[in-house]
């Protein structure tokens, strides 16, 4: 108000404020409270106070910011078509006041023959108002649109760890449990008769039971933040003997076979074969009735190193508490950096287990 005033001491040609100007004035900020719950018919509202101010020929002045206000809301809202009409109707309806109504209707004086300049040059302010209206509009969704893409990488992220610490604690678990219920059956049975032989399957027990809670620390200390190390390296080929060692102790006898150059290996890739090579053996255990196994590791494809584990059988139907999980989290693995798992009964009898794994120049150095 202040503003249009003193604009109207210095607009000689326009018509005075009166009391419906000042009322004009008002309502038009007055609208602005409802600007975020209703941008459009705020849009609507402040474009007849500002179109019918402007018919009335008072003076310009500041009279245009709440109507600006709202179509910039309107705009970032998402309503572009309401802020554009809102725009187009206020410059016609000044135009219209300009030189279309009758001079006996003009309250202010007629127009001179630069007016159309003055018109092109509003219209050209107008456009550049709503220009930076809508480069705005552009950025905001921009950022809003990286910083959804940003939380779904994020998420994604979570959601892989956790599948591959879920994979992990059920290969450390299933092993290390399955061995441990056959020699705590194992224990019981010779407890009273053989005592020297429970004692055996006993240590089997604690050792293998230590063992498993050290690699679930290990694999739950990556929950504890950036700062919290693995305390050791993670298990790779390099442990197949302790593999070999354990299904041993509970009656699998597991060969390991390899043919071609051992080559050294990515992380990844050494403990996907590693945990592959447990998984089987476990399998064997839990569901086949076979006391002997053979593990076949092949180097000789450069790019790919193929794991394979067999049994003869026959398979068994014998429950070992097994989740059923296994062969697919194998599968997980595996094709998490383009490997393949194939498995299933062999011909002749048993049952096979085969896995691809890639092994480009770039993992191995």
């Amino acid at each position: 108000m202040v503003g249009s005033t003193i604009a109207g001491h210095n607009a000689p040609g326009r018509a005075p404020l009166d009391a419906f100007g000042y009322l004009l004035l008002l309502l038009g900020p007055a609208l602005l409270v409802l600007r975020c719950r209703r941008p459009v018919a705020v849009v609507a509202g402040t474009s007849a106070v500002t179109a019918g101010y402007l018919a009335a020929g008072y003076p310009y002045g500041p009279v245009f910011l709440s109507w600006l206000v709202a179509c910039f809301t309107a705009v970032g809202s998402g309503h572009r078509r309401a802020a554009w009409a809102g725009v187009g109707g206020v410059y016609l309806a000044h135009v219209l006041a300009t030189f279309a109504l009758p001079a006996r209707w003009q309250r202010t004086a007629p127009p001179s023959g630069s007016a159309w300049l003055y018109e092109l040059g509003l219209l050209a302010w107008l456009l550049l108002a709503m220009a930076i209206a809508e480069l705005v509009r552009f950025r905001r969704e921009r950022f809003a649109a990286r910083r959804a893409y940003r939380q779904q990488l994020e998420e994604r992220r979570a959601n892989e760890e956790r599948l591959r610490m879920a994979r992990e604690l059920h290969d450390i678990l299933a092993h290390s449990l399955s061995l441990i219920n056959i020699q705590a059956g194992v224990a019981l049975a010779l407890l009273d008769r053989r005592p020297e032989e429970a004692r055996t399957a006993l240590v089997t027990i604690k050792s293998t039971s230590k063992e498993a809670l050290g690699e679930v620390r290990q694999v739950l200390a990556t929950l504890r933040g950036p700062g919290a190390a693995p305390r050791g390296p993670a298990p790779g080929l390099d442990r197949l003997d302790e593999l070999t060692e354990q299904a041993d102790r509970v009656g699998l006898e597991a060969e390991v076979q390899e043919r071609g150059e051992r080559r050294a290996l990515s992380a990844t890739v050494d403990l996907t074969a590693f945990r592959i090579v447990q998984e089987a053996l476990t399998n064997v255990v839990r569901h086949s009735a076979a006391r002997q196994a053979v593990v076949v590791l092949d180097w000789r494809d450069p790019a790919v190193l193929v794991v394979r584990v067999e049994d003869p059988g026959p398979a068994v139907l014998a429950d070992a508490g097994g989740s059923g999980s296994g062969l697919v989290g194998m599968r997980e693995r595996a094709g998490a950096f383009g490997g393949t798992i194939t498995a299933g009964p062999v011909p002749g009898g048993g049952f096979r287990v085969r896995a691809e794994l890639p092994t480009p120049k770039a993992e191995s150095e």
